[in-house]
């Protein structure tokens, strides 16, 4: 019989505003584990985690080694630690800031079913939506947004996080047959509230760059800058989500009025590529 084990890793989620909970949550009915890695926090986060209350459930506790930090490797050995924990025979990997809708569930049930015994698939590829600013917009440039990730992966095949945690390899590096699946992650990562999306985004940075190069970076920062891509959200949001979309409280200006019309958003998109290689010949 099909085993599968849910995991992600969670710190200062509450400070941060994360949707874990409800991350945890979205994934859980498909799990028969869920491995929880949660960081030492500034937070409540671990009783938050702790009080979801299902046996399923597996909490890890680890002081995350912030040494690691540069091109965000840290966030992929943690990863790592949650998956050593892991016995089933699919892992399927949330992280704090995405949610699965349940409309989704027998699509990727379905898949883990039908591919459990196939030796040619190693994991499963999702779409994803990136909502951006509020609850109420969601990006529509595939230049500069990731489309799809492997979220399901076969486990106790020397499979592993790679890099900042966005994806999976082999241990040797090389890269994992997947098979897209019709199912879609919901990535909430760019909907906060204003001043905690500005300190999320500069202690983030922390993750990835070092000491010396942080000034730098502070004085870049700015909320909210990548308009102009936006569209209007007019589905529904994943049932565990509900409670927090009626917790936003504040004012977001998508300013789609000034966008260029769609068929011209499209076509800049497509040449976005051959537009910044032109930018850079003219640098030098």
């Amino acid at each position: 019989m099909m085993k599968v084990s849910g995991f992600t890793i969670i710190r200062n989620g509450i400070k941060y505003f994360y949707p874990f909970r409800e991350a945890i949550l979205s994934i859980l009915p498909l799990c028969d584990e869920l491995i929880v890695n949660v960081g030492d926090s500034e937070d409540n986060t671990y009783q938050e985690v702790k009080s979801i209350g299902d046996n399923k459930i597996k909490v890890i506790r680890r002081t995350w080694d912030m040494s690691l930090r540069e091109g965000g490797k840290l966030l992929s050995v943690e990863t790592n630690e949650a998956i050593k924990e892991c016995t089933g025979d699919w892992g399927f990997y949330i992280q704090a800031d995405e949610v699965l809708h349940e409309k989704y569930y027998n699509a990727v049930s379905r898949a883990m079913n039908n591919y459990l015994n196939d030796d040619s698939v190693e994991g499963l590829r999702f779409r994803y939506k990136h909502f951006y600013g509020s609850f109420d917009y969601y990006q529509d440039n595939y230049r500069n947004w990731y489309t799809k990730e492997v979220r399901v992966i076969k486990l106790k095949r020397g499979i592993v996080s790679w890099g900042d945690a966005m994806n999976f390899r082999h241990t040797s590096g090389t890269s994992l047959r997947a098979k897209d699946i019709d199912a879609e992650i919901y990535h909430y990562g760019w909907v906060r509230p204003p001043d905690t999306m500005m300190l999320k985004r500069i202690d983030f940075h922390k993750l990835y760059h070092s000491d010396d190069e942080m000034p730098a970076l502070y004085a870049s920062s700015v909320r909210l800058d990548d308009l102009g891509n936006l569209k209007k959200f007019d589905g529904t949001h994943p049932a565990v989500m509900l409670e927090r979309v009626k917790m936003c409280n504040w004012q977001f200006d998508a300013k789609i009025e000034k966008q260029h019309p769609d068929w011209l958003r499209k076509v800049l998109i497509f040449f976005l590529p051959l537009t910044k290689r032109i930018k850079q010949l003219f640098r030098y």
